[in-house]
């Protein structure tokens, strides 16, 4: 199985538990408007199988300690499925723990192949770090090109099957800060098992140069980060510590 991969990092510390081996891979279906990374939308990449991927992430095994270990990241990592799955079974049976940062975009709850795929990667997978992009489909639509239907689904069949998962919201202003949208979020994720945690990403500004070297015009141009109270507001109300 090959992957398309747009590139790692071997020493991650802010995708998923402890010290983490961070693979991107190349691709995928959401034009978010505050996307860091627009040189993963499209195809291309470069090439690796599972097994040459393995061989990477286990020179660093002795770093990752009781919580480390690799996270499968993108663009959106679930268009490639088959190659995540290969990679997680040879991984597993190393004993490295296993994680996927993932949209649930390609989530298809009424297709019989989409659900045996997934099962499939669900038993070689730890855990999920799965970004909801809004609560609200038609402000999920303008964000991101996308209904937020699959995402939604997804969490409900993460949670039926008892998977854990930590839960990701970006927080930009305008767009997903308002008291009524976090809320919403929140009652949401009170339906829900196996969330061991919630995290806030303030929106940045960090990608703004690769619009620029790849001829994009960036969406939310003068749109600022937020302000600390702002993000400890959101954090108040998504984790639920009022």
């Amino acid at each position: 199985m090959v992957g398309h991969v747009h590139s790692f990092e071997s020493f991650g510390t802010v995708d998923g538990p402890g010290i983490r081996f961070v693979l991107f891979l190349q691709g995928c279906p959401l034009r978010c408007k505050y996307c860091h990374n627009p040189d993963t939308w499209g195809s291309g990449g470069k090439a690796y199988t599972a097994d040459e991927i393995a061989v990477q992430v286990l020179k660093y095994r002795n770093y990752f300690g009781d919580k480390g270990g690799i996270t499968v990241s993108g663009g959106e990592p679930l268009l490639q499925i088959d190659f995540v799955t290969e990679l997680f079974t040879i991984l597993k049976a190393k004993g490295i723990h296993t994680c996927v940062d993932t949209s649930g975009i390609t989530f298809q709850k009424d297709n019989p192949v989409a659900l045996e795929k997934h099962e499939k990667l669900l038993a070689v997978t730890d855990l999920f770090l799965l970004d909801i992009k809004h609560i609200d489909d038609e402000m999920c639509k303008k964000l991101t090109g996308k209904s937020n239907e699959n995402t939604l689904a997804f969490a409900r069949y993460l949670s039926e099957k008892g998977k854990k998962m930590w839960l990701r919201q970006v927080l930009v202003p305008a767009w997903t800060d308002s008291e009524e949208s976090l809320q919403r979020t929140r009652d949401f994720i009170d339906t829900l098992s196996g969330v061991e945690k919630v995290e806030v990403l303030p929106y940045h500004t960090l990608g703004v140069v690769k619009y620029k070297n790849l001829g994009l015009e960036y969406p939310l141009e003068g749109v600022e980060t937020p302000k600390k109270e702002r993000v400890a507001f959101a954090k108040r109300i998504l984790t639920g510590e009022r």
